[in-house]
């Protein structure tokens, strides 16, 4: 019995649930498509809507699209008429001009026809005046009882005399005319270029003093038993004088450079306080870098500053080089710009290659940069160097010929040679020690002194200038004009001396009386 209610309750359980998913799966049926038919028509909703959106967007595009059509029309019928009414003056402009050329031509037509008249005339005239001139001839040989060869060649022998005599004079005045012209010229150039460039003068020495913050650091610049110094002046090639100067040493060098990377070597040495041989072997490497480098950059602002562009970067080397060479205590490097700038102004003025010229002028002491390492005149030196790195032989002849030894081939190396004289010769250009400066003054004013008829001389300008004051009762005046060649040849022989000396005689009369 149990069995018969346990199956019976299993298969009412059975059918229940094969009930309940029969009635689940379709009411999920009709619920899905419920939603299905929902979205059915919201989907036909939005697209409806969506047809009716492009529809009016597709009448706004076609109303903007037949606006814009509409404006272009309207611009380019407007541009048309512009273009339109331009041919229509262009046209009437040449029909104006037609109408002007046709009335010319019947003007130069008329003129043509009065010209030919005339030169008919011209030609019946020439050929009565040749009848005239031939009857005259014929009656002036029978006069003069002269061929006309002999007649014209007694002529011409008579005019070329008075031509030759002419002429003769006349090459004299225009060689005085151009003479004069010539040295007046010469001057407001030479002036002109020096007005204009006026570049620093700056005497170098041959030590270098370089200042200590106590005197403590003396002793550890020597060292133990002086390993210090030794190393530096070894590694240096300089002498560090080490006297009882008060916080200060001394570095004394022939060689600019040298004496240059001494300096800043020991000036790092100071500023770091660790001296000792390694230490200061590699501070000297360090220093000759900076220098090396400083130097590059020295020479390429020198070329900057002259102008002259394109020069071989070993040449721009050996200009750097030349901040550190003086010559009579003059800087060469800023002689050399000078000598540059001068002969380019000197060029631009006599309207030859002023390029030429400041190069020429840059370069034409390159030689003196390793004057001291390599035997023989800086000027061989020069030419051999800017050989080698293929400059023109322009600028070769420039540096060849500017101490005069070899000729100039070109104006521009005329130019170079001068403006080499005027940035050496001008005042305050070039150191002299006081002694030699007094001991020249001296000779200049005793050597005017032993002409006679010389009251007194006195040396000027540097001794640039010497003025003679003669006795008027012994000298007149044209005897002071000989006398004033005469000083100037004894000083051009006798004496040695930088640029030129004017010479300058004074003949002076008074006559004096007092009113009472």
């Amino acid at each position: 019995m149990n069995i018969i209610n346990t199956l019976t309750t299993f298969i009412v359980i059975i059918l229940s649930l094969a009930v309940g998913i029969t009635a689940g799966y379709y009411g999920r049926k009709l619920v899905a498509e419920s939603r299905i038919r929902g979205a059915e028509e919201e989907a036909s909703r939005i697209i409806e809507e969506a047809a009716k959106e492009a529809e009016s967007k597709k009448k706004e595009i076609l109303l903007e699209g037949k606006e814009e059509i509409h404006r272009n029309r309207q611009e380019a019928e407007k541009d048309i008429r512009e273009r339109r009414r331009e041919l229509d003056r262009v046209e009437r402009r040449i029909l104006q001009k037609e109408e002007s050329l046709d009335k010319k031509a019947d003007v130069m037509e008329r003129k043509e026809q009065a010209i030919q008249e005339r030169e008919k005339e011209i030609d019946k005239s020439q050929q009565d005046l040749q009848i005239i001139l031939t009857q005259q001839l014929k009656e002036l040989e029978r006069l003069s009882g002269l061929s006309s060869a002999e007649a014209k060649e007694l002529l011409l022998n008579n005019v070329e005399q008075q031509i030759r005599q002419e002429t003769a004079v006349l090459i004299k005045s225009i060689e005085a005319e151009a003479k004069e012209d010539a040295d007046k010229k010469a001057k407001n150039i030479i002036s002109l270029a020096i007005q204009k460039c006026a570049a620093d003068v700056v005497s170098e020495t041959t030590v270098s003093v370089v200042s200590l913050p106590n005197d403590e650091m003396k002793g550890r610049i020597i060292g133990r038993e002086g390993r210090n110094i030794r190393t530096f002046e070894t590694l240096t090639g300089v002498d560090l004088i080490i006297d009882d100067t008060p916080e200060a040493v001394i570095l004394s060098s022939f060689d600019p450079i040298r004496r240059e990377i001494a300096r800043v070597a020991l000036q790092n040495l100071i500023s770091d306080g660790r001296i000792h041989p390694a230490r200061i072997e590699e501070m000297v490497d360090k220093a000759q870098k900076e220098i090396e480098q400083e130097i590059r950059e020295v020479g390429e602002q020198a070329a900057f500053e002259a102008g002259v562009h394109g020069l071989h970067p070993e040449l721009l080397k050996l200009l750097g080089r030349l901040k550190y060479r003086t010559s009579y205590g003059q800087n060469v490097l800023k002689h050399s710009v000078e000598v540059s700038h001068l002969a380019g102004v000197m060029a631009a003025e006599l309207d030859v290659d002023i390029m030429l010229a400041k190069r020429g002028g840059l370069l034409h002491d390159i030689g003196k940069a390793v004057d001291h390492e390599i035997s023989g005149p800086h000027i061989e030196i020069g030419v051999d160097l800017a050989r080698k790195y293929r400059e023109s032989k322009e600028v070769i002849n420039c540096i060849a010929a500017h101490h005069g030894d070899v000729d100039p081939d070109y104006i521009e190396a005329v130019l170079v040679q001068a403006a080499d004289a005027v940035s050496a010769s001008r005042p305050g250009a070039r150191r002299e020690t006081l002694e030699t400066y007094i001991k020249r003054l001296e000779k200049l004013e005793n050597l005017a002194d032993t002409f006679e008829g010389v009251e007194r001389s006195f040396a000027i300008q540097a001794g640039r200038e010497i003025r003679i004051i003669v006795k008027p009762d012994d000298i007149d005046d044209l005897h002071a004009i000989t006398m004033s060649r005469q000083i100037a040849d004894k000083i051009e022989q006798e004496l040695d001396y930088p640029g030129q000396i004017k010479v300058v005689v004074i003949r002076e009369t008074r006559s004096v009386e007092y009113a009472k």
